[in-house]
């Protein structure tokens, strides 16, 4: 008889479900295209389905939450909840060599950018485990931030003395190198910054843009990517990563790349030139109506320029500002990527 019982009651155990894992999952901006064709998708329907229903998932977005950009992470290393994704950039007051992460003008297109990113990730998991106690599940691009203008422009030059809102803090440093004032101003306060002229100029991406209706404030867009590819970063607070047992830590990861990350970096291209084409008529869009912004063609001379800028005094300054060793290991990754090194 009590060997009966034994034979049950393992019996029992062995045909008995896994005990789900309830997640509470902080997104990106809710309005823009890579949490509502991605990011809502992946946490709401697809991770919870390959997980066999083991996996339970609350999502919401850090603005419907009326976070802080910059708290985002921080509140995530505090166990706030489990999992959050944002901008990269929104964290370098707390973390300044993650601005490594980021940089502009070094990747035109999606290939190039993708390179960077797979390139600076050991650095950019060090950074999440030591600053943010998390774990780094992925790393999406949301397109290039290039630059609205409600104001004349017709080369990168004459940008010199106008106020620009910058997409990240290397962004207004290199806009400071090149003349311009670069202005703190929060992404849904743009519209009323550029109609009001706070600022002249404001960088985000083209997609960005056109879904928050900056294309009714602004009348040039200048295509050259000069606040890099905004990294949005996924991640999980450590010890939440920690207690999940080895088979749903392989799950989540193998997922998140194939159904989440790949899918996102797959559409980074084309995204840019359908975004272009919304904005200024020159070609199809997909997304809805097409405006009549100025496309101003940015110049090989430009783009020197550009360059040089941004090897000869932004980089130096982040390595600076970072401290370490991160321009060494910067150097040996990213850099040998795309073929630029600090200090040479």
């Amino acid at each position: 008889m009590t060997r009966t019982l034994t034979f049950l009651i393992a019996s029992t155990a062995l045909a008995a479900p896994a005990l789900a894992e309830d997640l509470s999952v902080v997104g990106s901006w809710s309005g823009l295209p890579l949490h509502q064709q991605y990011e809502a998708p992946f946490w709401g329907e697809t991770l919870p389905a390959a997980s066999g229903g083991t996996l339970n998932v609350a999502l919401t977005t850090h603005n419907q939450m009326n976070l802080g950009v910059g708290d985002v992470f921080r509140l995530l290393g505090d166990g706030v909840y489990d999992v959050a994704m944002t901008v990269a950039d929104y964290a370098v007051a707390d973390a300044p060599e993650l601005e490594g992460l980021d940089v502009p003008l070094l990747a035109l297109t999606a290939d190039e950018a993708r390179a960077m990113v797979d390139a600076a990730r050991p650095m950019v998991e060090d950074i999440y485990a030591d600053r943010f106690n998390s774990k780094v599940l992925a790393i999406a691009p949301y397109p290039p931030q290039v630059v609205f203008c409600n104001a004349e422009v017709s080369e990168l030059a004459d940008l010199e003395g106008l106020k620009v809102r910058a997409s990240g803090r290397m962004t207004a440093k290199f806009l400071e190198a090149l003349g311009a004032e670069g202005v703190n101003v929060g992404f849904s306060e743009v519209p009323g910054a550029l109609q009001k002229g706070v600022v002249d100029c404001a960088v985000t991406g083209a997609g960005s843009g056109y879904s928050a209706g900056w294309w009714e404030v602004s009348t040039h867009l200048m295509p050259i990517p000069l606040g890099g590819w905004d990294s949005v970063v996924t991640a999980m607070n450590m010890d939440k990563w920690n207690a999940l047992d080895a088979g749903t830590q392989e799950l989540i990861t193998a997922q998140v790349a194939s159904e989440f990350e790949d899918p996102a970096w797959a559409s980074a291209q084309d995204a840019l030139v359908n975004d272009i084409a919304c904005l200024t008529g020159n070609g199809d869009c997909p997304a809805g109506d097409a405006r009549g912004m100025t496309l101003v063609d940015v110049s090989d001379a430009d783009f020197e320029k550009a360059r040089g800028v941004l090897v000869n005094e932004v980089l130096p300054d982040w390595a600076e500002r970072a401290g370490g060793d991160w321009a060494e290991r910067w150097n040996a990754s990213v850099g040998s990527v795309v073929g630029v090194q600090i200090g040479s």
